[in-house]
């Protein structure tokens, strides 16, 4: 849809197109497509996984005017100084890997594709410094060349780091280290979007306004971001007959010397369509973990205390990458995509119900229903995956998911969610005109927005 405009004014793509022609003539032609294609490409994210998002927000039905691919943050600041004089909006976008519509350009104008901004930078402190274009996979490589090892990276490694800031908040490490909003995110250089035409850097508690609000506050266009010392990381298959079994020992991993990088466990309906590298059996249980070397033999002898057997260890670096890309939401997109004739959805949800009384938590929905668990600092999260009926019938069960004692964290819905009130203040300053992102700041989110379901 379209800005309505006051009478006499330019509509809203007449505005988008003299601003984009005065980017071209001033960064250069090759940073404004209107390619369809490409228009097409940009006009959505994986929100696709969701079926009431799939309803609302598919590609096309959002279509930005034009797609900008800026190459430094300097060129950042001078295309929202041009838009802002023409009151264009700006959609920011990375990789495009988000779940829940947080880059569908709903009032057309600019997306900003920041992927040009990829320098990485491994500090004399430790900590690397890295353009928010840049992909995860490079980052993790250069601090692993400097015996660093960055504190979290999603399940898709191939995400730009601003658009994990911007738009995720836990993955591999979060067992030791929270989401992104815990520390992992030392400063933050941002361009308003308020017609200055410049950047600033933030850093310490300040950057909280920038991290996971989506791009409403600012244009995040470089960042530092906190590494520990490189850890030998190994990846651990392990199988049971049973979900008690299972749980037993995937709790238990919270009283390691070293806490696992990640910790993902399925029911047998979920194995089969799960990418590994090592034969899983579709009839047992699946427990994966991303272990320190020194725990192995450990984490090895409970699986067996437990009734369980290790199916593989594996010490390739490369290896755990492979088992990081089956946790948190992609075992659902696996089901999905290996049953298309079938509507899956999935609740995220976290809290100890999921160890202690997992039947109760299945019988909040009709039907079939599986937990995928992830370890986190304290209890697990659980992707709760149902056959999908209905919005209202997916909604209802947050209520139900909550009298268990659980958070909920709704994949189903674009709002800010997290320190709304803060952002909404920022914004005030740093987007007076209500330009970037519209549509994803709000006075009052519906209560099926998602919430923090406490990794701290």
């Amino acid at each position: 849809m379209t800005t309505t405009t006051p009478a006499g004014t330019p509509a809203g793509p007449e505005r988008a197109a003299r601003a984009a022609d005065e980017i071209a003539a001033r960064l250069g032609p090759d940073l404004v497509s209107t390619d369809p294609e490409l228009l097409l490409k940009t006009s959505s994210d994986w929100s696709r996984m969701s079926p009431v998002l799939q309803e609302k927000v598919p590609a096309g039905r959002y279509l930005p005017d034009a797609v900008v691919r800026p190459r430094s943050a300097a060129e950042v600041a001078e295309v929202l100084r041009i838009a802002y004089e023409h009151d264009v909006p700006v959609t920011p976008r990375g990789s495009g890997t988000g779940n829940y519509g947080q880059a569908t350009p709903f009032d057309g104008g600019f997306v900003l594709d920041l992927r040009g901004l990829d320098t990485i930078r491994v500090n004399d402190s430790g900590t690397v410094t890295a353009g928010a274009g840049a992909k995860i996979t490079a980052i993790d490589v250069a601090a692993r060349a400097a015996g660093r090892d960055i504190w979290i990276y999603p399940s898709t490694k191939g995400s730009t780091i601003g658009g994990f800031v911007g738009g995720g908040s836990a993955g591999t490490g979060t067992i030791e280290h929270g989401s992104t909003s815990d520390g992992f995110v030392l400063s933050v250089t941002v361009a308003p979007m308020d017609g200055s035409g410049t950047t600033f850097t933030v850093s310490g508690p300040d950057v909280t306004p920038y991290v996971h609000v989506y791009g409403v506050t600012g244009v995040i266009v470089e960042l530092e971001i906190a590494t520990d010392p490189a850890r030998d990381w190994v990846a651990v298959y392990a199988a049971f007959d049973d979900w008690a079994s299972m749980t037993s020992v995937h709790r238990s991993l919270l009283d390691l010397p070293v806490l696992p990088r990640l910790a993902s466990a399925d029911p047998p309906a979920l194995v089969p369509s799960l990418p590994a590298p090592v034969p899983l059996d579709a009839a047992r249980h699946s427990l994966r973990v991303i272990a320190e070397a020194s725990t192995v033999a450990e984490i090895e002898a409970r699986v067996v205390a437990a009734g369980g057997d290790v199916v593989a260890t594996l010490a390739d670096y490369a290896e755990t990458d492979k088992l990081s890309s089956m946790s948190y939401n992609h075992p659902v997109y696996y089901l999905q995509k290996a049953h298309p004739e079938h509507t899956w959805f999935h609740m995220e949800t976290g809290g100890l119900a999921h160890w202690e009384r997992p039947d109760d938590v299945r019988a909040v929905y009709d039907g079939d229903v599986h937990l995928h668990l992830e370890l986190m600092g304290r209890a697990p999260l659980a992707m709760v995956v149902a056959d999908y009926v209905s919005e209202e019938h997916t909604l209802a069960g947050i209520e139900r998911l909550e009298a268990l004692g659980l958070g909920v964290h709704s994949p189903h819905q674009w709002y800010v969610d997290r320190n709304v009130d803060l952002a909404r203040e920022t914004a005030r300053t740093m987007d007076p005109k209500g330009l970037l992102n519209p549509g994803k700041l709000v006075d009052a989110p519906p209560v099926d927005t998602r919430v923090n379901i406490g990794v701290r």
